[in-house]
């Protein structure tokens, strides 16, 4: 609900500061007063285009701001908080918007937060829904038709199931055209692994195989010389052998005793013990080495033919690493990935009749859910369409055809609708039907889209008259009526006002009307007038007490106020305020019966 509305050097208004309630807001006055100027600045507020003719002359920028209620916003709530704009829990939110007269560029904020246009568009279009006499205003767009029937028939958890089916049938779609496009693929993949792991079994390569040929090979290479090598390393450890001036002592033996030398100093001075130790160690180390060195030459038993299979198996690795890349390494740990994955490729098949499998049956729960919303919808448009016909002939059109048009289209992927002789449908989240609003204003005529409709005064009593019955299912909490009773002559001015005054007990309405019969049902009525200041043109707007209410509907019915005139308005006011006592104590006791039915199904 709109609580407060500032308005800053827009077009001619200078200043004005507006405070609103609940129920019925009337605006009057003159023309060109600057009543519809009130109308575009809210439409700017609410995310409309801004324009740099807005900006009053001589004036930097234009500036306006609304205070908004969100007690019958609660569906807002969470997008302010997912865009981190719920300042605290005063329960009200303040949208701002600024044009700059050099720029022309505007800037938005909502609680003093700056944002984009179609953030504070998508935030100001749950505030304030704007009505005028042209085809401007959400009723006359087909979009909307479908949504505001489906909330009417309290159709929307039908629909939400609707929805989930086919969200996961396009879940599952897209699955199988994945799996299914990379069919080809697959099985070459599979081909390509049996291939792999085909060669790698023949092979059986080892961990490290390559490496340990390649040192054996070089060792059987030089068999013969590593032998002698060997030989003489041992005999000079352990052996001994003979040179040019005689036998030499081995080394082991050589030192031993050295040792022992060592040893006999170490008794006479203590302080050579640690030379001594040395040398035993020594000793021990040399006496080891020779051993190890006899094993390793006794191992050379090197069998004929080993480097040629030798290097036949070197061959076969290193064939198997060329065709298929790598390492050694890397080949065996793609041998031991590929088992797993021909595993799974080889599952996708079943997997994708387990697919085609849940898909047949989302089908089969999706036309059965889209059939019983399209039954239905057609059952709830037939309930709207006798509501509308009895409300146009209240605002004296009683030839008023109206009808719901639901129309399908088939597609070869669609579900089976049981209702529609198992057909094959077209199914979106929304369900089966295309929802279209018809009208006939007059006899004869063939009925026509609701965006047709050619005269003025009949789109503004057909909107007034889907708006009262629909009332209860917008969701918008403010809605605004712009001059929505040209073209409707005095006599339908009382139903006119009736009927706006019967949308504010679900709703805030602002009004602007030139109609006297509409301003006498407003619950608080204000007065716009236009002045010349030091040669410049400001708007001013007061709220009237009942002596000037009086007074401004007598100027309305014929031009000055008179006693006559004056005496008309109060009966006028008094008639209103009659019908408006009946209607409050009539919604009451519904509202009673309704809660005693209410507590009737709970029993």
């Amino acid at each position: 609900m709109l609580l407060e509305l500032q308005i800053s050097d827009f077009a001619i208004i200078d200043r004005l500061h507006l405070r609103l309630g609940e129920g019925f807001n009337v605006l009057t006055g003159e023309t060109g007063a600057g009543k519809s100027i009130i109308i575009d600045a809210l439409g700017t507020l609410r995310g409309e285009k801004a324009d740099v003719s807005f900006v009053r002359t001589g004036c930097p920028r234009a500036r306006i701001e609304g205070v908004f209620s969100l007690d019958d916003c609660p569906t807002l709530i969470p997008l302010l908080r997912e865009y981190d704009l719920l300042e605290d829990d005063d329960g009200q939110v303040i949208l701002t918007r600024e044009i700059s007269a050099e720029s022309g560029r505007s800037v938005a904020r909502i609680n003093r937060r700056a944002v984009n246009t179609s953030l504070l568009r998508e935030i100001g279009g749950q505030l304030i829904d704007i009505h005028g006499q042209h085809e401007g205003q959400s009723l006359f767009n087909v979009r909307t038709h479908l949504d505001l029937l489906d909330r009417f028939g309290e159709l929307l958890p039908l629909r939400a199931k609707v929805s989930e089916q086919v969200v996961r049938l396009r879940h599952i779609r897209d699955e199988l055209a994945d799996l299914r496009r990379n069919e080809a693929r697959r099985q070459q993949r599979i081909e390509e692994l049996s291939f792999l792991l085909e060669d790698v079994s023949a092979a059986q390569p080892k961990p490290n195989e390559e490496a340990e040929l390649a040192r054996e090979r070089q060792v059987v290479q030089h068999a013969t010389r590593i032998t002698g090598l060997a030989a003489d390393a041992y005999a000079d450890l352990y052996g001994g052998r003979e040179e040019g001036r005689g036998p030499v002592r081995p080394v082991v033996e050589l030192m031993a005793a050295v040792a022992n030398a060592l040893e006999e100093l170490a008794r006479l001075d203590p302080a050579a013990q640690t030379l001594a130790t040395t040398a035993n160690e020594l000793h021990y180390q040399l006496d080891d080495l020779a051993t190890s060195l006899r094993d390793y030459r006794l191992a050379l038993d090197v069998e004929e033919g080993r480097i040629d299979t030798i290097e036949d198996r070197l061959t076969v690795l290193r064939e198997l690493q060329r065709k298929y890349g790598g390492n050694l390494q890397q080949l065996l740990e793609r041998a031991a990935n590929a088992e797993h994955e021909i595993e799974r490729l080889s599952n996708s098949a079943v997997h994708i009749a387990d697919l085609e499998r849940q898909e047949a049956t989302v089908l089969e729960v999706l036309g059965t859910l889209a059939g019983e919303l399209s039954q239905r919808r057609r059952e709830i448009g037939d309930q709207l369409a006798r509501q509308i016909e009895d409300a146009m002939g209240d605002l004296a059109m009683p030839n008023v055809r109206f009808h719901v048009r639901m129309n399908q289209s088939p597609d070869p992927l669609g579900p089976p609708v049981l209702n529609a002789d198992g057909a094959r449908l077209a199914c979106d989240k929304h369900g089966i039907d295309q929802v279209e609003f018809m009208i006939a204003p007059n006899p004869g005529e063939p009925l026509k889209p609701l965006a047709k409709v050619a005269s003025g005064g009949e789109s503004a009593r057909l909107l007034l008259a889907l708006k009262s019955i629909l009332a209860r299912v917008d969701e918008v909490a403010t809605l605004i009526f712009d001059e929505i009773d040209v073209g409707v002559g005095g006599r339908a001015g009382q139903v006119v006002g009736q009927k706006l005054w019967t949308i504010t007990t679900s709703h805030q309405v602002i009004c602007i009307t030139h109609l006297p019969q509409v301003a006498a049902f407003a619950d608080a009525h204000y007065h716009i007038s236009k002045l010349v200041e030091a040669e410049r043109t400001r708007t001013s707007i007061k709220r009237l007490d009942e002596n000037q209410r009086i007074s401004e509907l007598a100027a309305m019915l014929d031009g000055t106020p008179s006693e006559h005139s004056k005496a008309n308005a109060r009966e006028i006011i008094e008639r209103a305020l009659a019908w408006k006592n009946r209607g409050t104590e009539e919604q009451r006791n519904r509202g009673t019966e309704e809660q005693r039915n209410r507590r009737t199904e709970e029993r």
